[in-house]
């Protein structure tokens, strides 16, 4: 028999119960976070929510700022500057490997035969006259 496979991380499997379990917190406390815009959990077909491992990963992080002192509004501004450095870094990611790419290019079309100046060989023919 074959082990059954493992979820995504993004794959909604968790009921309420558990997810809250899970991050530590009460079911109540992980409505008030989705009511108030910190986590967005799956839905089933019922209306059920299904909470993935990532949304687990932020109720940790949630968990942690407010132990830190932060309020639910500094709390949603630090997660949205967050997803916005992880996206530009992404980006800058992008942007310096085309700009590698670029460069290689550049470089693959240099001609080879070219002799830089200081390697090149001069024949010296004597003193010039005027």
């Amino acid at each position: 028999m074959s082990p059954l496979p493992r979820p995504g991380p993004d794959q909604a499997v968790y009921v309420i119960s558990v997810a809250a379990e899970l991050a530590g917190m009460h079911p109540q406390t992980l409505r008030i976070y989705e009511r108030r815009g910190l986590v967005d959990p799956a839905r089933t077909t019922g209306g059920n929510r299904r909470y993935s491992e990532t949304d687990i990963i932020m109720l940790l992080r949630i968990a942690q700022l407010t132990e830190e002192g932060l309020n639910l509004a500094g709390v949603k501004r630090v997660l949205a500057l967050e997803a916005e450095v992880a996206r530009l870094e992404a980006e800058l990611a992008v942007t310096r490997s085309e700009g590698d790419q670029a460069v290689a290019d550049v470089h693959r079309q240099y001609r080879r035969d070219l002799v830089p100046v200081k390697q090149s060989v001069t024949i010296y023919r004597g003193r010039r006259t005027r």
